[in-house]
């Protein structure tokens, strides 16, 4: 890593490796675990990431609960419950997608809250009637679930996009932030009134436009180490030139510094001070395999991932199947400052078994001895985190 004293916009030179190395440490994923463990441990590294996406795909466990275990020792999915219905301590809304998200953040979720409030549009057109109905029996008879309003006669359903007339209430009541969910049961959110959910030690003051956009930039570097202004601002309701400004005035602030990375001389790249000076290095031969969910906060950005890393990854379950190179449900293996692989898993829950439909090596590399063990200690681990007693399969590629 190279510096010069020119200006405080002088990009810092690194090599692929160094950037790595620090993208991997600032997302919990390298050396030894860095937020604790259990409830405590998932809560810092809710805080830390800014957010973990939500999704109901559940060939193994939920990207949501994930995400966590592959970065907290002793993460159990009755702890993320707990830190939403009991503590308080985060709350659903939505970054670039469905998330749960640190309660001492939820002042930045007030302005696509009140962008709804004042009419932007939802999937659906507002039915203020539907609207008031919901409310009136939430207000009644507490927290409700959308199965607990009956569908109109005639009403078809059956797609997300013939939701019940109550259901669609909820979904843009709670975008206005007028619900909460309170809790999930299964998988079924739980709604209630914000004033019955939302703790007292909120922070509910409105951000300015430049206060979200500082929010959102010095959020992503903490939680990834090192982005371009677009990697910052991806899926998010924020202006790009706005964006820009606030980068320009953290760099010259020396709040955040310019990165230059090898092999990527056209782009621009941001990191807080100190970066990567905090990278640790691996742990030899024996450093950890970590399984990757497709919606993993490293992984979510695919082009990011391809360009820092050599790793093109698509989650092939929405590829028809004789298009599929890798299997239904591969997850991302990675090892060091490297992707190693990808392994299409299921759990078999009722056998307890984790099956292994498929595994593919990068490169079209041989494992070392120690890799294949590393890899074969990971899916023992990752097969009792779904519950499951035992692997089968591990054919490879």
């Amino acid at each position: 890593m190279t510096r010069t004293k020119k200006t405080p916009a002088t990009a810092v030179s690194l090599s692929a490796e160094e950037a790595r190395r620090g993208v991997l440490a600032a997302n919990g994923l390298l050396g030894a675990p860095r937020f604790g463990q259990g409830k405590a441990g998932a809560l810092a590294a809710i805080e830390h990431l800014g957010y973990v996406q939500i999704d109901t795909i559940s060939v193994v466990e939920r990207a949501h609960h994930h995400t966590l275990w592959a970065r907290v020792p002793g993460y159990l999915p009755a702890q993320l419950h707990e830190l939403q219905a009991a503590d308080r301590a985060v709350f659903e809304y939505w970054s670039h997608a469905a998330a749960f998200l640190p309660l001492r953040d939820y002042r930045f979720a007030l302005r696509r809250m009140e962008a709804f409030s004042r009419g932007k549009r939802h999937w659906f057109r507002r039915d203020n009637k539907a609207h008031r109905y919901v409310l009136d029996r939430i207000r009644a008879e507490g927290p409700l679930r959308a199965r607990d309003f009956e569908a109109p006669p005639g009403h078809r359903g059956g797609s997300w996009f013939e939701w019940k007339p109550a259901k669609t209430a909820l979904e843009q009541l709670f975008w206005c932030g007028e619900l909460m969910v309170r809790e999930r049961r299964g998988f079924e959110k739980v709604f209630d009134l914000r004033e019955r959910v939302l703790p007292a030690r909120a922070d509910t003051r409105l951000p300015s436009e430049e206060e979200f956009c500082r929010h959102l930039a010095l959020t992503f570097l903490r939680a990834q180490g090192l982005a371009t202004a677009r990697e910052i601002a991806y899926l998010r309701a924020v202006n790009p030139a706005r964006l820009r400004k606030t980068l320009l005035e953290l760099s010259e602030a020396g709040e955040i510094l310019e990165f230059k990375v090898e092999g990527l001389p056209e782009d621009i790249y941001y990191g807080l001070k100190g970066f990567p000076a905090a990278a640790p290095r691996p742990v030899g031969p024996a450093e950890e395999i970590h399984i990757l969910s497709p919606f993993d906060n490293l992984v979510i950005q695919r082009r990011r991932l391809a360009r820092l890393f050599g790793f093109d990854y698509q989650v092939e379950c929405y590829v028809p199947a004789p298009k599929r190179r890798f299997g239904y449900f591969c997850l991302p293996l990675v090892k060091g400052p490297a992707f190693l692989g990808r392994a299409d898993t299921k759990a078999d829950r009722a056998a307890r078994v984790l099956r292994v439909g498929k595994l593919h090596w990068e490169n079209s590399a041989q494992p070392s001895a120690g890799a294949a063990a590393a890899l074969r200690a990971a899916l023992d681990r990752f097969a009792r985190f779904n519950g499951c007693a035992e692997v089968r399969g591990l054919r490879g590629s």
